[in-house]
This record gives structure tokens, C-alpha cells and sequence, in this order.
């Protein structure tokens, strides 16, 4: 089926997430005729979006799919089909990566592998990422902090009093507690950046739940939406999966997006086709779409689509004192003292931040122990109301075992994982710290820990499996995200990452976008930089 002129467009961009989102904001102002294809429709703001139950025990907003894991069990991956992508439930911590994770990192298990480009090129959008997404931080906190030209152009949120005294505490034993960067639309202390209809209340159905009041920084809020009201160039396509990715004969360039949408095929045509799916699904697709040329699955010629896959070392950890925390925004304090290594251990450890507050419904579906008889009637309720709930996230390296494919039509999931010891040193090292910091009032000897790892299905850190390099025989992108023999084809999810350090990845997704849609500008020949001005997305 070949594509009639209605369905020909200067650039196709295949997801609507964070690296496709910005990807088509910052080549909207080009004029070019652009499509946006997103397999989801738009996320229903309905009452269930702040709902516990519905949100983490249904499982509501999640992909109805079945995957298989090594040992042949089955799991549904944590994949949110919306536009905006699986931006439209994350936590919105816009970290960077450090500037020593971009040269190598040794692990006890491995290397965590340099990445071509380093982050001089980097920062610059970094900046532009971070004010695009309305990152409110504070410079200079942070001791592993890489170097930054400006200072965030929106002020820190304010800790609630409990997590102020933590960060007192904290500081009062020689840590270094920063503010975390926060992507919110907000208004404190009477000033503010929301867009119209658009605020941050501070709630506690933040971190893992759909914004209600569209107050988090979501791909589909400050990109998606305003480039289509001011754009009238730029077309989205909802409900439409790409199936396949058609190639000329000698597999050089993308001739056609296949199209399925409400049960008819259609075949669009890009000069330029940008691949966002989210590190699982872009992977997935380059193997649909095997060919004559392609017999391995597009852009497979060194075998490493669908490998190297990571998502971190993540795990949750609830401390538990007599005394209640009453905090309702609970992410804005972060701890990295140990990122790179501690006295005791010379390999790094990882990074420590705020989770959303837990409440009875999530901590009971957790599946935690219930052999707590000595606490109150409700000891589930009990435990939400008196924890302090804390993130942790290690390094995960890449292996070409760890990897996405399909086998007899399913779609199979390898996941071995790797640097445990450091995660495990890292629980090990918050304990100490929570209880040295005065926090607590003696529940037991000292504080109570409960927690769980991220099973199988925790794929909101996916990346890596179509990782950028210079060798095509050991990557499969340049170092512009372009696939290696494809002139056409370019990938801006975390798939292009080769390592992934310690730290949410989104705003290093976001900040390749903008480097990648500079390379794009020039091939269409409109000026470069103006996609660097991303502070206002008001309209």
C-alpha cells in the first residue's frame, strides 16, 4: 500500500511521550507539515485519577497485555498507552544525570559503559529541558550536582514541617539533603507559573496517579496540547498503532509507517520518521519490522535491538515511627551522599529521594507482612499514617541477556538483575541515617523498615535497547540517535541510552529530544536554537 499525497508529511513522530512530545514542540515552529502518532487515546480526568485502589490495585490506566518473563511466567508490564506516554502518572523528579556518569562507572558487577557524547554537549539542554518542563529546584545543594550555566528558573518547593525536620536532621549529621527538582505547575508563597486551568495543589495523589487538575509536568499538558493550539501544521493521531515500518528495497530509508487505527490499515509517508515509543515498545517495533533487508528485525544488523535493557534498582522503603506524618507532598527532599560510593564501600550506592505518601489501600495491596498484631485495628491505615516513604535507586547495567522480543507471537521479557550489593548497601545506609537524624520515637529499638524491590513488571525506568554508539557493529544509533544505515530514522526515547546511572531518567529523554530535533532542523532546513526556547508554554 503506498501512501497518497493527503498521507505524506515532512516528519512523522511515533509516540507522544516525553521524547516524542518534545520532539514535536521543538519542530512545530518550522512550519513543516509534522504527524504525531500516539497507539492511546487521551487519559479520562475522572474522579478514579486520585483513586488508590483503581490507580494501584486495578491496575486502571495500565496496558492490558501479558508478557512473559525467562521462566515462563506471565506479568503485565507497567506501560500507560495516553498521550503524554507514561509522563501522564511518573513522579516528575527532572533529574540530571551526573557529569561522571557519562564517562564510565565501575560497579562490582561491571563497567556501566561511557557514552559517545559527554555532558559539556548535554547541558545546555539540560537547561532547556528543565525550563520547558517547569523544574522547580534549588543549585548548589546537592554535592554530586554536575555543573550548570543558569540556576533553575523556578524556585524549590518548601518542604512540609516533617520532611523539614528530616532535612534539619539530617544536615544537623554532616548529609547534604537537597531540594528535589520538581516538574510542577505551582503557585507559592503568591507567585506562580501554572498554565491557565492548570495548578499544582499539593495533594498526595501525585507521584503514580493521572493529575486531576493537570498541575504535574506531563508531556501531554505543557507539549502536546499548546503545539496543536498554535500549530496548525502539526496533526495528532490518536488510537493509532504502528505496526511495522516499511523500507525501500535496499533498506536505506523508511518509505512507510503502517497504521492500524479502529481496525483499518493506513500507510503514512515521512521524509523524516522519529521513533518515542518508550524503550520496550520502540524496540518491539524495529523487529516487526524485519525484512528482505532487514531480515533480523530494522536497524538489527549488530543484534543488539531488544538488548541491553535496563530499569534500575528500584525499591521502596517505608520507615515507621510512633509519630504520624501528616505530609501530603512528600517529594521534594532528596539525599545523593552516597551516589558514588560511601567509607565502607568503594563502588557507588546510589540515589535516595521522597515517594509520593503511601496510604492504606497501596501499602496493604503491597503485599507487606501482616504479622504486625500489636499494632491497632487497622494496621495498614496505621503504617501510612506514621511512615516516612523513601525511593531507592541504583545502577542496573546493561547485558545483551536482559532483553525484549517476541517468541510464537508473545512478546517475552529476560531480566537478570545486576548490582543488588549496592542497592542492598544503600537500604542499609538510609536506615542509619533516618535513625541517627532524631526522627523517630523509639517505635521498637529503633526505627521499623518496611519496604519491596520493583517486580519484573517496573518498566517506568525502561531504557537501553537501542543504545547510541559510534561502532555499528556494537549499537545501533549514532551518536544523533539516527540508526546506523537508516538515513531517515531516528529514536528519542531512553532506548538510546548505553548506561543509565542512578537518577530518573526523563529529563536526560527530554534533553536529547532537543539536541536530536537540532539535527533535524538543519536537514529541513529552518534555523537552529529556536527549539531551545523553552521556557513558555503558555500560548
Amino acid at each position: 500500500m503506498s501512501a497518497t499525497v493527503e498521507d505524506r508529511y515532512d516528519v512523522i513522530v511515533i509516540g507522544s511521550g516525553p521524547g516524542g512530545g518534545t520532539m514535536v514542540h521543538a519542530l512545530a515552529s518550522t512550519g513543516k507539515r509534522i504527524l504525531l502518532l500516539e497507539r492511546g487515546d487521551y487519559l479520562k480526568r475522572e474522579q478514579a485519577n486520585w483513586d488508590t485502589e483503581e490507580v494501584f490495585i486495578k491496575a486502571r490506566y495500565q496496558a492490558k497485555e501479558t508478557w512473559y518473563s525467562a521462566d515462563g511466567k506471565t506479568f503485565s508490564p507497567g506501560l500507560h498507552y495516553f498521550v503524554g506516554g507514561n509522563s501522564k502518572v511518573y513522579g516528575a523528579i527532572l533529574l540530571r544525570l551526573r557529569e561522571r556518569d557519562f564517562h564510565g562507572v565501575t560497579h562490582p558487577d561491571g563497567i556501566a559503559p561511557e557514552w559517545p557524547v559527554k555532558y559539556d554537549e548535554f547541558e545546555q539542554y539540560y537547561q532547556a529541558a528543565e525550563e520547558l518542563f517547569h523544574v522547580h529546584g534549588q543549585r548548589g545543594e546537592d554535592p554530586t550536582e554536575p555543573p550548570a550555566a543558569k540556576p533553575y528558573k523556578y524556585p524549590a518547593i518548601k518542604h512540609e514541617p516533617r520532611l523539614q525536620e528530616l532535612s534539619d536532621g539530617l544536615l544537623k549529621e554532616g548529609y547534604h539533603p537537597f531540594h528535589l527538582p520538581v516538574g510542577v505547575l505551582l503557585e507559592q508563597d503568591g507567585k506562580g507559573d501554572a498554565l491557565p486551568h492548570s495548578t499544582c495543589i499539593r495533594c498526595d495523589r501525585f507521584d503514580g496517579y493521572p493529575c486531576l487538575v493537570n498541575g504535574k509536568s506531563d508531556a501531554q499538558v505543557l507539549l502536546v496540547d499548546p503545539t496543536l493550539r498554535e500549530n496548525p501544521n502539526v496533526t495528532l493521531l490518536t488510537r493509532a498503532y504502528v505496526d511495522r515500518l516499511v523500507t525501500n528495497p535496499s533498506g536505506t530509508a523508511v518509505t512507510g509507517v503502517s497504521v492500524v487505527r479502529d481496525g483499518a490499515r493506513r500507510e503514512f509517508a515521512g521524509d523524516i520518521v522519529v521513533v518515542a515509543c518508550g524503550a520496550l515498545s520502540s524496540a518491539l517495533l524495529m523487529l516487526r519490522s524485519a525484512s528482505d533487508a532487514h531480515p533480523d528485525g530494522l536497524a538489527n544488523g549488530s543484534g543488539q535491538v531488544g538488548r541491553n535493557y535496563m530499569r534500575h534498582n528500584n525499591a521502596v522503603v517505608m520507615a515507621i515511627s510512633k509519630t504520624p506524618n501528616p505530609t501530603k507532598f512528600q517529594k521534594t527532599l532528596g539525599i545523593n551522599d552516597f551516589y558514588f560510593g560511601a567509607e565502607d564501600w568503594e563502588f557507588p550506592l546510589g540515589h535516595i529521594q521522597m515517594v509520593g505518601k503511601s496510604d492504606g489501600v497501596q501499602v496493604h495491596g503491597e503485599g507487606l507482612p501482616k504479622w504486625l498484631q500489636w499494632f491497632p485495628e487497622k494496621p495498614f491505615d496505621w503504617l501510612a499514617r506514621h511512615s516516612i516513604d523513601f525511593w531507592l535507586m541504583s545502577e542496573d547495567l546493561p547485558k545483551t541477556f536482559n532483553r525484549i522480543f517476541y517468541k510464537d507471537n508473545n512478546v517475552h521479557l529476560d531480566l537478570t538483575e545486576t548490582n543488588l550489593e549496592g542497592n542492598r548497601r544503600l537500604k542499609h545506609k538510609l536506615e542509619q541515617i533516618c535513625d541517627k537524624s532524631g526522627i523517630y520515637s523509639q517505635l521498637v529499638d529503633r526505627g521499623l523498615y518496611l519496604g519491596q524491590n520493583t517486580p519484573i513488571g517496573g518498566t517506568s525506568h525502561q531504557a537501553g535497547t537501542l543504545r547510541f554508539g559510534d561502532n555499528p557493529e556494537t549499537s545501533v544509533l549514532d551518536r544523533n540517535c539516527r540508526a546506523h544505515g537508516i538515513d531517515n530514522l531516528y529514536v528519542t526515547d531512553a532506548s538510546f541510552f548505553p548506561s543509565i546511572g542512578a537518577v530518573n531518567p526523563t529529563l536526560t529523554i527530554i534533553a536529547n529530544a532537543l539536541r536530536v530535533a537540532e539535527r533535524i532542523r538543519e536537514r529541513l532546513g529552518a534555523p537552529a536554537g529556536s527549539d531551545r526556547q523553552a521556557g513558555d508554554t503558555r500560548g
